[in-house]
């Protein structure tokens, strides 16, 4: 991550996949102010520099350059920087490689596990974080280096899930599994009241209290989640675009931006190469 000989920080935004199947490493310096959101992996990392505050279903919360963050698969959070901009480094975890990890480590057949503290500034705990960012990204490492270094670092950090609260309109589910299934189709306001059996109004709220996010925003998640993977198999970004549900090549690319905090072009040349890492272009914080 580059500096300014001012000392502030440019913005960038890189991937690379490592040493461990399902994983992978991002960096990323921005000021960008991230609405509401979620990822389909697990994400552990560490702010390198500045602050962040963000918001997600475990509280508002404030992490410090050199104190970790944690995401769950599916949970809601935004977040922004607490000054000018702030920068991070993230592994993220494709759900079956943690189910494996939980095996690995003897857990309660049946007992499901999770990341409950979303900042961790246990320095031992960071400690355990940089060792296995350095064994799945390192040249010199092997995929055995790194899963010696994955299993303890998931140790610490994983707990029993909370149970939340049963939802007491099923059709609700069904809806949330409609624009799970087809995110790319047009889906009207009055047709997922049908779907639920509810009022519009009621959809709406009861949608947002079970999901964090209105339908509108879930939509868009639901099609933005199938573009990365898109582009991250290397499809054409002007098909993509339409393949995900926008006929509008400029929409897709202001939502886009406006989620991840880069362009979709960007996304595409940060993911260029099994191996390797090729930033976005550096732009001011």
């Amino acid at each position: 991550m580059a500096r300014r000989a001012t000392g502030g920080l440019r913005e960038a935004f890189s991937a690379q996949a490592t040493h461990l199947p399902g994983v992978m490493a991002v960096d990323a310096c921005s000021k960008h102010r991230f609405p509401r959101h979620a990822h389909e992996e697990f994400g552990i990392g560490v702010i390198t520099a500045g602050a962040q505050t963000s918001w997600s279903g475990r509280g508002q919360v404030q992490a410090q350059a050199g104190e970790l963050i944690t995401v769950n698969p599916g949970e809601v959070h935004d977040g922004a920087p607490v000054s000018a901009s702030r920068a991070w480094s993230m592994l993220y975890f494709a759900p079956e490689v943690i189910a494996q990890a939980v095996e690995d480590l003897g857990a309660e057949r049946g007992v499901a596990l999770e990341l409950q503290a979303p900042v961790v500034r246990t320095r031992p705990i960071v400690r355990l974080f940089g060792a296995l960012r350095a064994a799945a990204t390192a040249s010199w490492s092997t995929p055995d280096a790194a899963q010696s270094q994955l299993l303890p670092l998931l140790a610490a950090l994983l707990l029993p899930a909370q149970r939340m609260p049963a939802c007491d309109a099923p059709g609700l589910r069904r809806m949330q599994e409609m624009l799970e299934d087809a995110p790319a189709a047009a889906h009207s306001l009055e047709q997922m009241a049908r779907v639920c059996g509810l009022s519009r109004y009621q959809t709406l709220r009861g949608f947002q209290r079970l999901t964090g996010l209105t339908p509108h925003a879930y939509l868009n998640r639901c099609r933005l989640e199938r573009a990365r993977a898109a582009i991250r198999a290397g499809q054409r970004l002007v098909d993509v675009a339409a393949a995900v549900g926008y006929s509008d090549q400029s929409h897709f690319h202001r939502v886009f931006v406006r989620q991840f905090g880069l362009t979709p072009g960007g996304y595409a040349r940060a993911c260029i190469g099994s191996r390797g890492s090729v930033q976005d272009r550096p732009r001011r914080c």
